[in-house]
């Protein structure tokens, strides 16, 4: 922890110096660098800013990555590397499963795939290349090669990981149920818009009896991060080592700790040249051991915090 709070001090020197939006949101709530004295006192900065500012340090980006959005304006997260991206998210990996060298990694991601500049496409498809390659790949609209696929597999025994939306995995499942004794199923959300919304527990059940296994896993990223939390069952998660969660007051957004509920704050190592220190629009809750669940979203359109860059 003290390594990572070192790091996580200097990255906050290195953003208030160096990206225009991040200090200018520490001006306006009067915080300096020289005031942090712990994590929690550091400044999150309001997720939805990625909508309308551009957040980096070095105003160069290798790539754009866009979230998905629902008819407004679309965050947008300019990744200076790449490569920093993908060690992120490789390291991230290989902590939680092991090399996905070890595995055949199969992806059902629809809609994603239809945006190329989608962060989830981009770390699965990086995975995938490094899966064994018979096999693995995305299978959109492939509904029946995908159960022959997985049927052939789990006959052999070969380790798996099966990842993909809510809406995809359980449409799926419901027209192919099946009995897996070798393969990881992820989900990665994604349900709204395209089914009845369903709590986390009803998801996984159906998803657990649909394709017969004792606990469906979750993957917890996003467009404006570069690092991944995981979750093995029941809904908690275990951030990177690149990454920890906090939680803030609803009412209070300077009131951090890290425990309790509230909204999901979160520093990412991994995020040098953007923004290390995000509040999400995420309600969550925080356990001592660093684990975390995500409960829900804001109603609100906008994370408090977020008016004082409007002007």
């Amino acid at each position: 922890m003290i390594y990572f709070e070192k790091q996580a001090f200097e990255l906050l020197k290195y953003q208030y110096h160096h990206n225009d939006v991040y200090r200018s949101y520490c001006d306006l709530i009067n915080v300096d660098p020289s005031d942090v004295h712990k994590l929690t006192d550091i400044p999150f900065l309001p997720i939805a800013l990625f909508k309308s500012h551009l957040i980096s340090c070095t105003k160069k980006s290798e790539m754009i990555f866009e979230s998905s959005g629902t008819g407004g304006p679309v965050s947008q997260h300019h990744v200076a590397s790449l490569a920093a991206y993908e060690q992120s998210f490789n390291a991230g990996f290989s902590h939680f499963y092991g090399a996905a060298s070890d595995y055949h990694i199969l992806a059902l991601l629809p809609g994603y795939l239809k945006r190329p500049n989608a962060s989830l496409v981009y770390m699965c498809r990086h995975l995938i290349r490094q899966a064994k390659p018979n096999n693995s790949g995305f299978y959109l609209n492939q509904f029946e090669t995908l159960k022959n696929v997985l049927i052939a597999l789990n006959k052999k025994k070969q380790k798996t990981l099966l990842i993909g939306v809510s809406f995809a995995l359980l449409d799926f499942c419901e027209e192919y149920p099946m009995q897996l004794q070798h393969t990881t199923v992820m989900e990665t959300g994604g349900m709204k818009g395209r089914r009845k919304e369903l709590i986390r527990e009803e998801l996984h059940e159906r998803l657990k009896a649909g394709f017969g296994v004792e606990n469906i896993h979750s993957e917890y990223g996003m467009t404006e991060l570069l690092s991944q939390a995981y979750s093995k069952g029941n809904g908690i998660f275990k951030p990177s080592p690149s990454m920890r969660v906090f939680v803030r007051d609803v009412h209070d957004p300077k009131k951090v700790t890290s425990t309790g509920y509230g909204g999901l704050n979160i520093i990412d190592l991994s995020n040098k040249e953007s923004c290390a220190f995000i509040a999400t629009q995420d309600l969550g809750k925080c356990h001592e051991n660093g684990q975390f669940e995500v409960l829900g979203r804001f109603d609100a359109a906008d994370v408090r915090g977020c008016s004082l860059m409007t002007a």
